[in-house]
């Protein structure tokens, strides 16, 4: 997962819309939405390393990761940090107590940022810092670096959903145009993170379109009274696969105290 954004209204009957692109090489291997057959998630699936970038669970929580791009920190014997977003989903504990267990061994990961919400705390992890924190409401987003991080792509697209919610309730078809916008950012604007600049320049699109990498998935995922409902649209090198739409009534959502931090 290359790009999240979110709204979070903690006090709202509709509390969290999430927005998400993924983006990975096109031979991955790649299953589509699905209720899981070994655990009760319902995301995409990779299916070289088992784990997955954006998923839900019954119970009602909800986990995203990106990778912190930093080619001089990849290591290869490093575990798939796939499995974080999985294992949260299947988890009993709250938001900041999975993430605080899990900052004591991230560094045992290739760099990451993960995002978690319980049913009453959204939460993010910065595994360079081992950092945990509670989202504000509002408006947020991640990308491959820290939360927040004011890359072009970034920046545009919280604008652009903040503009978008300000003048109604956005569509699905709305939301989706956000997360395929193929417009670059200028040289001047582009972080400088160790790649050659032509591939610096591509990535910064929203929707990455390369020969053999680019924009897997683009997903909505809303979090209303008494559901979850979950959309993803496929992509390969040729264009859309089709898409995927699921709602789970939440009966048996967890809520968890919230505890300040």
């Amino acid at each position: 997962m290359c790009l999240i954004a979110w709204n979070w209204q903690a006090d709202s009957p509709n509390p969290l819309l999430l927005i998400a692109n993924r983006d990975e090489f096109y031979a991955r291997p790649t299953a589509a939405l699905h209720w899981w057959q070994d655990a009760p998630i319902l995301a995409g699936r990779d299916l070289q390393a088992g784990g997955t970038w954006l998923g839900v669970s019954r119970s009602g929580r909800l986990a995203a990761l990106t990778n912190h791009r930093d080619p001089t920190r990849q290591r290869a014997d490093a575990p798939s940090r796939g499995e974080l977003v999985s294992a949260f989903l299947q988890a009993d504990s709250s938001a900041s107590d999975y993430l605080t267990e899990l900052a004591g061994r991230a560094d045992s990961y290739n760099p990451f940022n993960l995002l978690v919400f319980d049913g009453t705390r959204l939460m993010g992890l910065e595994s360079r810092h081992a950092k945990v924190t509670a989202m504000q409401p509002g408006i947020g987003a991640v990308s491959n670096a820290d939360f927040l991080t004011p890359w072009p792509k970034l920046a545009n697209l919280s604008g652009s959903l903040q503009s978008l919610l300000a003048q109604a309730h956005p569509g699905d078809a709305q939301l989706l145009a956000l997360l395929h916008d193929p417009s670059l950012a200028a040289d001047a604007d582009l972080p400088a993170t160790g790649l050659p600049l032509e591939f610096e320049r591509a990535l910064s699109a929203a929707f990455v379109a390369l020969p053999d990498y680019g924009t897997r998935t683009s997903s909505v995922v809303r979090v209303e009274a008494g559901s979850i409902a979950f959309l993803e649209q496929s992509f390969d090198a040729h264009g859309s696969t089709g898409s995927r739409q699921i709602t789970e009534n939440l009966s048996r959502m967890v809520r968890h105290p919230s505890t300040p931090q």
